[in-house]
């Protein structure tokens, strides 16, 4: 099965030119499903639709969100076309089901007084607290997806034109406009943390360094945040994602035009930034609720 799987990665890079973190998260669903197998003695991903199902219930129980269970059906659905076409099964079995279908969910987005409170809760006496601080203040002021910050790398930024070139999905490239609030947590990382690190570790492409002077991970971002979030006791199930959102939501609330947010968050399609009209919407409702006295 490892070696099936493998075959497939290079059939996603090569032939479909899918991103690395792309065929990661490919790869991380069908290892998943190939697992669950093996727990059953099943030697060769199966062709019946019920053993798929058995996976799926399995999911049900294991409490996967609606969201994760789909990005798994279509992993399995696109592992199993490719694997039609390079004849390893006769028979589809996700032919024979439907998708999950997604829940109503709205994104999770911070208050200006959360966001605030967040941004300004690291030690900036410490070098890495002026890192943590300026990764925030990045983040927020872009609406990068983490996956995108900590790829950044020194020749993306032209902070003389108030700039930051990203690659984004699909190896899609665009270019930010970024805050003075930003650039000079930027310059101030530059000049205390990061120098200090490339004069201890040698020299690195990446903008955002660990204490090891190398490249962080979208992991080590995940637990910083998390442990932030605790000591400033925001009770919300913030994500690295929760700053993107509210960047977006905050945009919008202030006047911003849709197709702008689309352009700045990097979206193919702008029904996906809609999601954030409705969060608005919410928002609103919410305001109106508290604000009028007949509400």
């Amino acid at each position: 099965m490892i070696d099936m799987i493998a075959d497939y990665a290079r059939y996603l890079r090569l032939d479909r030119g899918l991103s690395k973190n792309t065929i990661i998260s490919y790869q991380t669903d069908i290892l998943e499903f190939s697992s669950f197998l093996e727990k059953r003695q099943i030697k060769f991903y199966p062709e019946d639709h019920f053993v798929v199902t058995q996976f799926f219930a399995e999911q049900d129980k294991m409490n996967k969100s609606k969201t994760s269970q789909m990005r798994m059906f279509s992993s399995l659905r696109k592992f199993y076309q490719w694997m039609e076409i390079v004849d390893k099964v006769k028979v589809n079995p996700m032919n024979e089901l439907d998708a999950p279908k997604k829940g109503t969910h709205l994104p999770v987005v911070l208050s200006m007084d959360e966001v605030n409170s967040l941004i300004e809760s690291p030690d900036v006496s410490t070098s890495l607290g002026v890192r943590d601080r300026t990764i925030f203040e990045v983040m927020y002021a872009t609406g990068l997806r983490v996956s995108e910050l900590v790829n950044l790398s020194m020749d993306d930024l032209h902070l003389d034109l108030k700039l930051i070139k990203t690659l984004g999905k699909g190896d899609k490239e665009r270019l930010l406009p970024i805050g003075d609030t930003a650039i000079a947590w930027l310059k101030k990382y530059f000049a205390e943390t990061r120098a200090e690190l490339v004069a201890e570790y040698g020299p690195q492409k990446e903008v955002f360094l660990n204490f090891r002077g190398k490249k962080l991970t979208r992991q080590s971002i995940w637990r910083m945040i998390k442990k932030y979030i605790a000591q400033v006791g925001i009770k919300k199930d913030v994500t690295p994602h929760t700053l993107r959102h509210s960047f977006a939501t905050n945009l919008l609330e202030n006047g911003a035009d849709l197709r702008v947010v689309q352009e700045l968050l990097g979206h193919s399609d702008i029904s996906t930034t809609q999601i954030y009209t409705h969060v608005n919407k919410t928002h609103m409702k919410q305001v109106y609720n508290e604000s009028f006295p007949r509400a």
